[in-house]
């Protein structure tokens, strides 16, 4: 109850006359009272959490216990803490026992001669605050909600699950069923809605025209958050499965224009003041900044992975004696963009494999990568071996990317197929899957390219006919707390069991090791005839 307004107000003494004369003053005032003739009977009606009077007056001297130990009770139980006390006495009246009640819990202390004025305005006075408290912690504890609900829509990392979270968020805000609409990045209505405060979100039918008709009722092409309430046979018309049981009151937000809106909708009865309409509001424009971030970022994404793929090359060289297949997986949705990269050039003295990986996930990676790639090509089309390649590369480095580093590995597979050569330079070494043996790593090594360091000569690995040469950067095989070797040695096993056509084998490493990595995956494989 707002203001100081009529309450219920539990009167506990002991004698008859007193409990008459303070009921009949506050039924005189408007209030409903309660009555109880001792601490026992006061305790009991106290027991219904979903039946609490707003106050309690407390006779100090009471048959079976004293009004001070009623106030304790009262005072130390969660469900009736903030129940105000009031203590009167006829008795009690020294300034120690006022003393003694008040530092006991009560929230005041008359004692007679009592006026019925000057109880009434005690009485008001404890409601008044007791009110004012309610209200606050009322506010903050819906405050705390609207901070989680934004907390998770935030955290939500594609829109289906925002809009889950929206829907929740007003759920438990509003105390009522609830939808979340909103348009997701293929281009489908989404709504998400939750049956009760408890339930949780599921996926409900929606037209494609659903979010036009909404903004017929608020919001418009304007940007902001603007608030309607909707007749329920005509949301009923929309969206026949509803799960709104009256009126739906309901926020549209947008933040840029000519962008769709979102909607979040509530029952309207669980609208009641403008607190409810402000918390709305503020769930409906945060969750509508949040689409926006992800629409944006996933728009950006898009346009980065497809200028990171315009970097790979479209097509390999057809070089007899030689298959190639290769795979390339980009970093989940969430992740930047990295600098994976994969290239087979053909030269004078073989078919160059290579496959490398920039420092960082970055646009920038991206582009330098490109840079390293093409730079490649040339430098293995003027006739210049693994090692000048990487020299060569490394100075490139050095002069227009300082700080930038990335690791490259080359695989020269020479005329006839019974050697290749390996220059390693920092990266994961190839795997020599040799029908003749046991599969092997490359043991060839050097140091990171842009250190400006010389690179040591290719180590020449002899191959039998058949053999498969396995390029693959970290993302495949890096996990977070585990040891690099170990995975090492469990892809090698994985190669060797798997597929010997290079197509499957492709698909069963990446089906093995690159699902839900945070980390591009590229994988050459080459096989040697």
């Amino acid at each position: 109850m707002n203001g100081t307004g009529p309450a219920t107000v539990l009167v506990v003494d002991g004698t008859r006359a007193g409990r008459c004369a303070i009921a009949a003053w506050l039924r005189h005032a408007g209030h409903q009272v309660v009555e109880a003739v001792d601490g026992a009977q006061a305790i009991a009606l106290l027991a219904d959490p979903q039946d609490l009077p707003d106050a309690a007056i407390v006779d100090v001297r009471l048959p079976d216990m004293s009004g001070y130990e009623v106030c304790e009770y009262i005072k130390g139980h969660p469900g009736t803490a903030a129940l105000p006390v009031v203590h009167i006495s006829a008795t009690a009246t020294a300034a120690a026992d006022r003393t003694q009640g008040l530092d006991r819990g009560a929230d005041a202390y008359l004692t007679e001669p009592i006026a019925p004025e000057e109880l009434l305005a005690t009485v008001a006075a404890v409601l008044r605050y007791a009110r004012a408290r309610r209200r606050a912690e009322r506010l903050a504890a819906r405050m705390t909600q609207l901070n989680q609900a934004t907390l998770a829509v935030y955290g939500a990392t594609r829109v289906d699950t925002l809009a889950a979270a929206a829907a929740r968020g007003a759920a438990r805000l509003m105390t009522s069923p609830s939808s979340a609409v909103v348009l997701a990045p293929d281009g489908r209505v989404l709504r998400m809605a939750s049956a009760s405060a408890t339930a949780h979100p599921e996926p409900r039918m929606a037209h494609a025209g659903l979010l036009h008709w909404l903004s017929g009722w608020a919001l418009g092409e304007r940007t902001g958050a603007d608030l309607a309430v909707v007749p329920h046979r005509d949301w009923k018309e929309q969206l026949p499965d509803t799960e709104m049981c009256g009126d739906v009151c309901m926020v549209l937000a947008r933040t840029k224009r000519a962008r769709p809106p979102l909607c979040l909708a509530v029952e309207a009865a669980s609208v009641e003041d403008g607190e409810d309409r402000e918390l709305l509001n503020q769930l409906a424009h945060g969750s509508a900044m949040a689409v926006e971030a992800l629409r944006t970022y996933s728009e950006e994404h898009s346009l980065a992975l497809t200028l990171q793929r315009s970097f790979l090359p479209s097509r390999f060289p057809q070089v007899p004696g030689v298959e190639l297949a290769v795979r390339y997986v980009p970093a989940s949705s969430q992740a930047e963009i990295g600098g994976d990269f994969y290239e087979a050039v053909e030269t004078g003295q073989g078919l160059l494999l290579a496959i490398g990986d920039v420092a960082g996930h970055s646009l920038e990676a991206a582009a330098v990568m490109g840079e390293l790639r093409h730079a490649l090509r040339a430098y293995a089309a003027e006739g210049h071996g693994p090692r000048e390649v990487l020299d060569r590369l490394d100075a490139l480095l050095v002069r227009f990317q300082p700080g930038v580093t990335a690791t490259v590995c080359l695989v020269l597979v020479e005329p006839g197929g019974h050697r290749v050569q390996v220059a390693n330079a920092g990266h994961i070494p190839p795997l020599l899957l040799d029908p003749a043996g046991p599969a092997r790593y490359s043991t060839a090594r050097g140091t990171l390219l842009g250190l400006g360091l010389r690179h040591p000569e290719p180590l020449a690995e002899p191959v039998s006919p058949g053999t498969r040469v396995l390029l693959v950067t970290d993302g495949l095989v890096e996990v977070r707390g585990i040891d690099l070797g170990d995975s090492l040695a469990e892809l090698r096993r994985a190669a060797e069991l798997g597929p010997t056509d290079l197509e499957r084998l492709c698909d069963a490493l990446l089906s093995a090791f690159g699902e839900d990595k945070g980390d591009d995956i590229a994988l050459l494989a080459a096989r040697c005839y």
